[in-house]
């Protein structure tokens, strides 16, 4: 039998020690602290910094290890001028960390500001510090391979320039994307583009299942999963001790043009052999790890292991704070265990696709081991502790951190973090219900917090408790409470306040850069309200990124847009035709869906289109309407033409800026 936990319990411990009236006393409630470390939270930071070895000095020996040049200018920007990247914004991390920062996240961050072009080796070099993830290069016979090319097309071709300035001008003969993350694909179009690739025959190589795990993750659920990000990443908040430090896993994520070429094969298999520009490749498929689609690699000419994202210098996400797939931290622990014994040996330098480099045959084992092991423990306990009736949140609050994070940086929860990781695996073999029936079928929370803030006696006396709460030092708590009365009235300018300052104590207080950046953004929201206008945000709904979508993964996205509700016409069928790839398509537009169909034409269809792919983008993008694009000549239509727009005008158009803190 489960005890009552948290709000129920302490909702029944309110209406027995308070007054249950609606004419509860009036609270004369002072301001919250805003952008100051509470003697609570500097008493949790100190207290890590007292247990942690911070002045080991092997990773900072490491980090800084061949250092050959770094960029002259402060800033890169696009085309229009507008700041995709600022060297300078990380100037302010250095020392000793301040009391609203996590002191074992500012030695990451620390680590994570050395920036600039790094020899790993000769022939093998990665430039670090110019967006969140690292893009690394390889010398070919004839010129560079390029590993992973950023998130923005304008850091990729920045960090390109640095390359061919310091060690002399190559063509790109290889571009290998490591897996499915707009992070290490979006830059693509900085270092090539497809006529290059068409007309050198440059290959493209990524792992199996790369491209629809790319589209599904950036146009099917893109809206929502971008809009969270905004909150992980920290985008909106200002650069400072009290705002974005980092992100655990890299600086921050570039505000540029993110593309997307098709790759020219994606490799399946383990010790799958290609010879790119002279240089051999062994392919290691970690799909379903780290990304759906993922692979690492070995250079047998280097002894250099990449490990892609499955391997870097934290303990990663089973279930990423913006939203994606539960990762299988079982197969996670079974990959690395298969490049730990395969080529730990053989191998005198690990690198990633984040962070920095480890040297030597012996560290390169220890690394290995160490996040093979943080990965299977936190698997194992979690299934051993279900096993025995413990929920999801039962786990995670008492799994306790193991030696192997206080002797391995590595391993800590920088980005990802024992307690989501855990509720996380928890998920990923019972779901999300934690099995009490309650909370099978339970209010939505704008429903029941009006009933819960009455509950506890009105508005003041659950602003009461939020606040002594807070006075404790039990921020949790506080935020739990005062999220309920935020929820039950939005106008509530103290408990938006109590509630935001609850959430930066939280956020200061936090080891995992993701934490700190969604706990710190959520409080800039309750204080000022969304961003709007695309600032800080992320987006995929670009010409250079649509341009490199397959036809059918499209429409695929363009099915999740689909609200029947709007469809204003009986059920039909749309034939479309695009004369430059050849393709053809029947859309089943009905009153549930709008279900594309590849390779096919309907004899039945209400119109025929025939256009170009190109046309077709231009129709997605809005830049020219039907009648611009038919007017021009680049499109035909047979039959109804009111067809097409009966489709469109039935597709959703979400707002990106929704609300995340606030109803």
């Amino acid at each position: 039998m489960k005890r009552l936990t948290g709000l129920a319990a302490a909702i029944l411990l309110a209406a027995c020690s308070q007054q249950s009236s609606e004419e509860s006393r009036h609270i004369d409630i002072k301001a919250p602290p805003v952008g100051i470390a509470t003697e609570a939270t500097r008493s949790a930071n100190a207290a890590l910094a007292e247990r942690l070895p911070l002045d080991q000095t092997s990773d900072f020996v490491d980090a800084t290890r061949g250092l050959l040049a770094q960029l002259k200018q402060d800033t890169i920007t696009d085309a229009d001028g507008n700041v995709v990247w600022q060297v300078s914004r990380r100037e302010f991390i250095d020392g000793n960390s301040p009391d609203t920062v996590n002191p074992s996240l500012w030695r990451q961050e620390i680590l994570n500001s050395q920036h600039g072009l790094f020899e790993v080796m000769d022939g093998l070099y990665q430039v670090r510090g110019y967006d969140l993830a690292v893009m690394s290069v390889i010398r070919g016979e004839t010129g560079w391979i390029i590993v992973d090319p950023l998130l923005s097309q304008e850091t990729a071709a920045a960090s390109l320039e640095l390359v061919n300035d310091t060690l002399g001008e190559r063509p790109v003969t290889g571009v290998i994307y490591t897996h499915s993350h707009g992070d290490h694909f979006g830059g693509v179009r900085g270092v090539i583009d497809e006529s290059e690739i068409e007309a050198r025959g440059v290959p493209v190589l990524a792992p199996v299942g790369f491209t629809e795990a790319a589209v599904a993750e950036n146009l099917l659920a893109g809206n929502y999963m971008s809009r969270r990000a905004v909150l992980m990443f920290g985008n909106t908040l200002p650069s400072g001790p009290t705002g974005q430090v980092g992100v655990g896993l890299g600086p921050a994520l570039s505000q540029g043009t993110i593309g997307l070429i098709e790759p020219t094969e994606e490799i399946a298999g383990r010790g799958t052999v290609r010879v790119i520009d002279g240089v051999t490749f062994e392919f290691v498929d970690a799909a379903g790890t780290e990304a759906p689609a993922e692979f690492m690699f070995y250079l047998p000419d280097f002894k250099a292991l990449c490990t892609a994202e499955v391997a870097t210098a934290t303990f990663h996400n089973a279930l990423t704070l913006r939203g994606a797939k539960v990762r299988d931290l079982l197969e996670w622990s079974r990959v690395i265990d298969h490049v730990l014994t395969e080529y730990g040996d053989r191998s005198d330098v690990v690198f990633a696709s984040h962070h920095w480099p480890t040297f030597g045959q012996d560290n390169v084992a220890s690394y290995l081991r160490g996040q093979r092991d943080i990965y299977r423990y936190t698997h194992d306990q979690t299934v051993r502790r279900a096993n025995r009736g413990e929920t999801q949140f039962e786990i995670a609050e008492a799994l306790a951190e193991p030696d192997l994070q206080v002797e391995h940086f590595d391993t800590r929860g920088y980005y990802g973090t024992l307690n989501h990781n855990a509720k996380a695996v928890f998920q990923a073999y019972f779901g999300w219900w934690d099995g009490v029936p309650a909370t099978f079928n339970a209010h939505p929370l704008d429903a029941k917090a009006g009933r819960f803030v009455k509950a506890v006696g009105g508005p003041d006396s659950a602003l009461a408790i939020g606040r002594d709460a807070f006075e404790q030092g039990d921020y949790r708590w506080a935020a739990e409470v005062l999220n309920y009365l935020v929820f039950s009235d939005p106008s509530n300018q103290s408990a938006k306040d109590w509630l935001a300052a609850s959430y930066e104590q939280l956020g200061f207080q936090a080891e995992s850069g993701a934490w700190r950046d969604y706990y710190l953004t959520g409080a800039q929201e309750l204080r000022q309200g969304v961003a709007g206008a695309d600032q800080g945000a992320v987006r995929t709904r670009s010409r250079e990124f649509i341009e490199g979508v397959p036809s059918i993964e499209l429409f695929n996205a363009m099915a999740v847009r689909y609200a029947p509700e709007k469809l204003s016409r009986d059920p039909f069928e749309l034939n479309i035709a695009f004369t430059d790839t050849g393709e053809e398509f029947v859309i089943d537009i009905g009153k549930a869906t709008a279900f594309p169909r590849v390779g096919v034409q309907s004899d039945s269809a209400a119109a025929s289109v025939t256009l170009t792919r190109s046309a077709f983008n231009d129709l997605i993008l809005q830049t020219r309407s039907f009648r611009e694009i038919m007017t021009s000549g680049d499109a035909s239509m047979e039959g109804d033409p009111t067809a097409l727009m009966a489709w469109f005008a039935a597709l959703d158009s979400p707002e990106f800026w929704f609300r995340v803190v606030e109803p």
